[in-house]
């Protein structure tokens, strides 16, 4: 599910960087760009998690076939 949270929250963030934009309110511009890099960041540690999660369940595979 944090997935899912993690795009909604990007598309939440392009969509007030385009209100921004289009309104000439840089504040709102800035803070949906902000949504935007927050939710990669999630998104790149959820990765690097189930990267962790599958090499350790490697492992312990290898180990368990001995």
């Amino acid at each position: 599910m944090g997935d899912l949270e993690n795009k909604k929250d990007g598309l939440v963030g392009k969509a007030k960087e385009a209100y921004g934009e289009a309104t000439g309110n840089e504040d709102v511009a800035n803070e949906g760009k902000a949504d935007q890099v927050t939710s990669e960041a999630k998104d790149k540690l959820s990765d690097a998690a189930e990267g962790v999660k599958d090499k350790a369940n490697e492992v312990i595979g290898g180990l368990k076939d001995d």
